[in-house]
């Protein structure tokens, strides 16, 4: 039971795409990730998601609609939603998500992790 500063694990890496596992919960992983640009169209088809904005702010782009979000905010995405984030400046976000999940769903692309590096 040690405190974790999300400030400080944010130091560690600056590449933008790739989850870090920072805690892990009930089958859940707590991860960070920074993002710039836009990352790949994708569900996930038993899971939920939640990102929480901590710096800087993204688009949730669905299907039919964007939402904007900004630091201090979060959104939860239903498993089966076709998603893609966007940001425009670089944005640092915590992801609560299943251990087992895919990051990019079941597509395969040259921004998939495998293997999510804990730190």
């Amino acid at each position: 039971m040690t405190p974790v500063n999300l400030r400080e694990k944010l130091r560690l890496f600056a590449d933008h795409w790739n989850p870090r596992i920072v805690g892990e919960l009930n089958g859940q992983h707590v991860k960070l990730v920074k993002i710039k640009g836009e990352f790949v169209w994708h569900a996930h088809e038993h899971e939920d998601e939640l990102f929480l904005v901590l710096d800087g702010s993204f688009r949730m782009h669905f299907r039919d609609r964007i939402v904007d979000l900004r630091e201090g905010e979060f959104l939860i995405v239903p498993k089966g939603v076709e998603h893609r984030p966007a940001a425009e400046h670089e944005a640092a976000i915590l992801l609560f998500e299943p251990a087992a999940i895919h990051h990019t769903g079941g597509t395969e692309t040259p921004l998939t992790i495998h293997n999510c590096e804990r730190i």
